[in-house]
């Protein structure tokens, strides 16, 4: 060290004017963070001023997370401050969305007040990676729309575009109703049940929809529950109730020259709750996606059913 230049420091002495413990840099000093500048003739280290600015650069990277290695590179001016700043910068985003993903599921937890394995399966479901969720979703839409869909004339192009390729996946910061929503979704789309009522029903109004040709009505839709709400809705406004005579009107517009054994099938698959669950997974998806679900036309598909049961 410098004769003339300051009175060098021992570790005590530095250790009071930083206000960091002896035993945190005599670490550092051990692991070649913060070299000692020189030593007594006793072996004691000693430490000037620009140790005093290390150790000050050390605690400010250390108190930012940055690991030991990290803190070694810059000092050795192996790399910059910036360039590992960014790097941490990503694993903190990571962390902070697993711990956000965490609150989520823990509020969730607490409102179901879930048990065990219900929390278990909250947590798996929930701590999927992204490419895992949009599989799942993904897997059910090719099961459930694969190959029905290819003529445009029979099925709407921009509702099929719609239905495969807008994503449906938990946003970074969920809310515990996202979280759940996710859940219910998940194990909705994975039942072998759901996915082949759901296959059926498609598979339903396509063939009717390449009936109606060309021609057909520009308010039809890739789902035959839509053409439902809407007709079934425009009654119950007017005050037509299932076992009315005019209630017989609605049903030809709606289900047209449909033999007797056509109509039990539509009532068989209302029975099943098949247009409920369809519409049970649309508003899922919207309240995952973070928007508003739509109103809920459950009354709509019980009128029909009560309407076909009434003619049976």
């Amino acid at each position: 060290m410098d004769d003339d230049g300051p009175e060098p420091l021992t570790i005590g002495r530095l250790s009071e004017r930083t206000g960091m413990p002896v035993r945190t840099i005599r670490y550092w000093s051990d692991v070649g963070a913060l070299p000692p500048a020189g030593r007594t003739e006793g072996g004691y280290r000693l430490y000037d001023a620009a140790s005093v600015a290390r150790l000050e650069l050390i605690r400010t990277l250390r108190e930012l997370g940055l690991g030991l290695e990290d803190v070694r590179r810059i000092l050795e001016r192996e790399t910059t401050v910036a360039a590992v700043a960014a790097v941490h910068v990503k694993a903190l985003d990571a962390q902070i969305r697993t711990l956000l993903l965490r609150r989520a599921v823990l509020g969730t937890v607490a409102r179901r007040r879930s048990g065990t394995e219900e929390t278990k399966l909250l947590n798996d479901l929930a701590r999927l990676s992204a490419d895992e969720r949009r599989r799942i979703i993904e897997d059910f839409v090719a099961e459930v729309f694969g190959g029905v869909d290819a003529d445009p004339d029979i099925v709407d192009p921009d509702i099929g575009a719609r239905t495969r390729h807008t994503a449906v996946d938990l946003p970074d910061d969920p809310t515990p109703e996202q979280v759940e929503a996710w859940v219910e979704l998940a194990g909705l789309v994975r039942r072998p049940d759901f996915r082949r009522r759901m296959r059926d029903m498609v598979e339903n109004d396509t063939r009717e929809r390449a009936g109606e040709g060309p021609q057909r009505e520009s308010e039809a839709s890739v789902w035959f529950a839509k053409k439902i709400v809407r007709l079934v809705g425009e009654a119950r406004e007017r005050g037509v109730t299932p076992d009315s005579p005019e209630a017989a009107g609605v049903l030809d517009r709606l289900l047209g020259d449909m033999d007797e054994a056509g109509r039990t099938a539509v009532l068989r698959r209302l029975e099943t709750g098949v247009y409920s669950e369809a519409e049970h997974y649309r508003r899922l998806v919207a309240v995952v996606r973070g928007r508003p679900p739509k109103p809920s036309h459950g009354e709509d598909f019980a009128w029909l059913a009560g309407a076909l049961r009434a003619r049976a």
